[in-house]
């Protein structure tokens, strides 16, 4: 039951970033703030969801959603952190998937589908940082988030 709930948050939270930069009405600021809410938002339910047979991984999916939760609230909240970290935050927010791919292929390891969340997540984080060295436009970006959270979303449904 759990493990549905998670993934259909997974799926709506995907759809949502999508949607959101479409809008056009929402500050990049805004924008990956928002983004990194929903990744620490499913890095929570993920550290809960596997508490039960996985302490260290849902230990670290719970402290990785609390750390990012902190940024993502800063970044929504406080324009002054977004402009401290302009230079960095297409950067970071590549990281933060790349990490949440990481932490999601080293927990499921023994799942096939978790494996390729993680490595979709890795994958999307790359292409997150790359395409934001070229295009810094956060709509693509937000996308890039988006698709990875549907990906999860997806992925857990089948699994």
């Amino acid at each position: 039951m759990k493990n549905k709930i998670v993934s259909l948050l997974s799926i709506i939270f995907g759809i949502m970033i999508i949607s959101f930069p479409l809008l056009g009405v929402v500050s990049s600021s805004a924008i990956i703030g928002l983004s990194v809410l929903f990744i620490s938002i499913f890095a929570l339910m993920m550290g809960i969801s596997i508490i039960d047979y996985n302490k260290y991984g849902a230990i670290t999916d719970l402290v990785l959603g609390v750390i990012l939760l902190l940024v993502s609230i800063g970044l929504i909240f406080n324009p002054a952190i977004f402009s401290f970290l302009a230079e960095i935050s297409l950067y970071l927010a590549g990281i933060i998937l790349i990490i949440a791919g990481v932490v999601s292929l080293v927990n499921n390891r023994n799942s096939k589908y978790g494996f390729y969340i993680g490595i979709a997540g890795i994958i999307l984080g790359v292409c997150y940082i790359v395409i934001g060295s070229y295009i810094a436009d956060p709509i693509i970006l937000g996308t890039l988030i988006g698709i990875w959270l549907i990906i999860s979303g997806i992925m857990r449904l089948l699994k």
